[in-house]
């Protein structure tokens, strides 16, 4: 792929250096973009706020000033929320996988971009450039968090899908050479993932400069970050932290009310089951029900779908407005039901092909909840 060339500098490129409060915003708005999965930010969050401490700073860069053939190593914690739970983030790990793929390759890396905007991958990139020294490019190849290779704007955008290294804590190093598409991507990792014991840090194929600017969600970094100061600023001045994110992202309330049932397994490497609400004030005599694989994927009200991935179907807490991932929700809890419109990209033929209902085995087609 490459012949070992040295990193560009980005000199003269505007870097904004993530502050102590920026990473808080971070993981309030990259959890809410988690939809359910993407694991649980608060441990990589805890990790960066420890590099911090050290000395260690994060900065991101616009995408549209990384040169055509500068390559950048799209990184993420891939795996099953739960047992991500015990198997705790390491930036030594993710770090290691980036090493490994420079090394395979016969390149060296300029930036580093999260794999998935969602929930803990959010985290991963950063603690990477913090380890690394290298910048962070604002943007994603989800805009939100999704549990497969294939549901990403690089597949939509038909680019290359190999190689790819997975590394774990033993150490354990996967590479996949070649890959036939994204599927077999997906299929040949995900295998590799459960045997390592469902969580691994992934080094993704690597993107020239060129086609994340023409194939990625642009500016998603800032887009959580936004989301998260919403979030905090409602709470801090004691107004509806679920309404001001609804008015900042044009989304939609679906329903306010109390977990009454919640079924879970982890098999095949994901996290899938459901999850029941029961309508509560305004809402009293309601239900949804929602489905996930990892993350929230399909709600139904009074078994009428209602809302549908690609669209963001969010829990979250309704005091805090902060999210609830689908490895923690419980019975009992009080919850509003929101959703988020999807990015552009995942709404063409080809992205709906990949990450609409249908794609995670729903005998429905997709349901548009917002005018574009």
């Amino acid at each position: 792929m490459g012949s070992g060339q040295v990193p560009y500098d980005l000199e003269g490129v505007e870097r904004t250096t993530l502050t102590e409060a920026d990473i808080d915003d971070l993981r309030v708005g990259a959890w809410i973009l988690g939809t359910g999965g993407g694991g649980d930010p608060t441990y990589g969050y805890l990790c960066l706020k420890k590099l911090y401490a050290q000395g260690r700073v994060v900065e991101v860069i616009d995408p549209m000033d990384l040169p055509d053939d500068a390559y950048v190593a799209a990184v993420n914690q891939m795996g099953s929320p739960l047992p991500a739970e015990e198997r705790l983030t390491d930036p030594a790990t993710v770090t290691r996988a980036i090493r490994e793929m420079e090394a395979y390759a016969g390149i060296r890396f300029t930036a580093v971009m999260p794999w998935e905007i969602g929930g803990g991958n959010a985290f991963q990139p950063l603690l990477a450039a913090a380890m690394l020294g290298l910048p962070v490019v604002d943007a994603d190849a989800m805009g939100r968090a999704f549990p497969e290779a294939q549901m990403t704007s690089f597949a939509v955008k038909d680019f290359t899908c190999h190689p790819l290294v997975m590394a774990d804590i033993r150490p354990n190093t996967v590479i996949i050479s070649e890959a036939a598409d994204w599927q077999w991507l997906e299929r040949l990792r995900r295998r590799a993932c459960t045997e390592l014991g469902a969580v691994a840090a992934t080094c993704n194929p690597p993107r020239t400069g060129h086609e994340v600017k023409t194939g990625s969600h642009l500016h998603t970094v800032t887009k959580a970050l936004r989301i998260g100061q919403t979030v905090r600023r409602a709470q801090t001045e004691h107004r509806d932290p679920v309404v001001a994110l609804l008015r900042h992202e044009r989304g939609v309330e679906l329903l306010r009310g109390k977990v009454t049932d919640v079924e879970r397994q982890t098999t095949g490497g994901y996290l899938r089951g459901r999850v029941d609400i029961a309508g509560l004030d305004t809402y009293a005599g309601e239900t949804i029900r929602i489905a996930f694989q990892n993350e929230f994927t399909v709600a139904w009200r009074d078994d009428e779908p209602c809302a549908t991935t690609p669209d963001l179907i969010c829990v979250l807490d309704q005091d805090s407005g902060e999210a609830i991932g689908t490895e923690v929700i419980r019975f009992g809890q009080r919850v509003a039901v929101v959703a988020l419109p999807a990015p552009e990209m995942l709404l063409t033929a080809r992205g709906l092909e990949l990450t609409g209902p249908r794609a995670f085995g729903h005998d429905l087609d997709f349901h548009p909840l917002f005018t574009r």
